[in-house]
């Protein structure tokens, strides 16, 4: 059983506030930044490659326990600077050719739909849409139909910016390599409050931020791949770190996951990565997961019973994310009310999920993420101050 009062003083950031943003960026735990700034303090002493050749088994790590927290080997793990540099590593390392396609659900993600349009253009390849069920989940049966041997990879956000929903991802999996289709599937805000084995997933890469449900450091991500993929992909961009200059017209790409990291990195905040990971290993992720899945449905209960608020996650599955509006208040102007009460939530824009947010008709939602720090008071008082809102 997770210690609260534990976890609430290695987050002193969240005993002035009512914190419920751990979806946007969440508060580090005092062992975190000790670790940073332990390591910058040593750069100031030594220099930083000296500093980094110190720490280099604490730095290889890192991926060992980003491997055990999702399942996988350390050398199936990439690191780099966000979920969004990691996801364009897969990305741009597939092959599109004209003709070819690529599949997304209506929850894509506003930088993953970009990086898609503008590839696809390029490369003359067509993007599809693939539709929801009644719950709001992706449609299963819909995507059987879509797939053919024209598709070389399907996009799926396993929990998006905007809602609570989980989408089914063995399933999809499934169905897309039975007709010879990649899984690249967007951990962004599943990682760190929902347990994730990729073996029992199927996904042929994931990718994932530290700054979120993970409680590590801003400017730090991961991908994971499929180790049997990674001898046939070629990343869009090498360098000396991911390959070798073996001759004047040669080079030669490492043969694990590395090959889609670069050389250059913040160090300190990689470690700091790591101290995050083996915080939520010790805590258990499974427990995590019962305590943000019960702190959130306590949550939707109580806007439900509210009037003048409307609750607005969607799926047959939800997850530590809720999403709501208040009749005649703007979600944006919700969010600095009630920062102005010291409860930190944010607004979800249109344009960042633009499929689903245009189909439902709205412009925004006020995005309230409790994590497992969160008191049973924080909740009270959250709620208490909706409901004056709402009046």
């Amino acid at each position: 059983m997770l210690d609260l009062e534990q976890a609430r003083q290695d987050t002193p950031g969240c005993l002035d506030k009512v914190f419920l943003e751990s979806a946007g960026s969440s508060l580090s735990p005092t062992q975190v930044l000790d670790a940073m700034f332990a390591h910058l303090r040593r750069e100031a002493e030594v220099g930083g490659y000296v500093a980094a050749i110190e720490r280099s088994s604490d730095l290889a790590a890192v991926k060992t326990s980003l491997g055990r927290l999702i399942g996988a080997d350390a050398d199936s793990i990439a690191l780099a600077d966000g979920a969004t540099t990691s996801w364009n590593r897969f990305f741009h390392a597939v092959p599109l050719r004209p003709g070819d396609r690529v599949l997304i659900s209506e929850v894509e993600y506003a930088s993953n739909a970009i990086a898609l349009l503008k590839r696809s253009q390029e490369a003359g390849a067509t993007i599809d849409v693939i539709p929801s069920d009644p719950t709001g989940q992706i449609d299963v049966y819909a995507l059987a139909d879509l797939l053919d041997d024209r598709v070389r990879l399907v996009s799926l956000v396993h929990v998006p910016t905007n809602s609570g929903l989980v989408n089914p991802v063995r399933e999809v999996s499934d169905l897309a390599h039975a007709h010879g289709a990649l899984v690249l599937l967007d951990a962004c805000q599943s990682v760190g409050q929902i347990t994730i084995d990729v073996s029992e997933l199927g996904v042929d890469a994931l990718s994932g931020t530290g700054r979120k449900w993970l409680r590590g450091p801003r400017g730090t991500g991961f991908l994971y791949v499929r180790p049997e993929l990674i001898a046939t992909l070629e990343p869009a961009s090498v360098d000396l770190h991911s390959a070798e200059w073996t001759a004047a017209d040669a080079y030669q790409p490492v043969t694990d996951a590395s090959k889609f990291e670069t050389w250059e990195c913040a160090v300190a905040a990689r470690l700091g990565l790591g101290v995050a990971v083996d915080y939520l290993l010790d805590l258990g992720p499974s427990e995590v997961e019962a305590a943000v899945l019960t702190a959130a449905d306590h949550l939707r209960s109580g806007l439900t019973d509210m009037t003048g608020v409307t609750v607005r996650d969607l799926g047959a599955r939800r997850c530590g994310i809720v999403s709501f509006t208040i009749d005649g208040l703007d979600p944006a102007d919700v969010t600095k009310r009630l920062a102005a009460r010291n409860v930190t939530v944010t607004s979800s824009l249109r344009a960042n999920t633009l499929l689903d947010m245009s189909a439902r008709g709205l412009d925004s939602v006020v995005r309230a993420s409790p994590h497992y720090f969160c008191s049973p008071d924080d909740l009270e008082r959250f709620l208490s101050e909706v409901r004056q809102l709402a009046r």
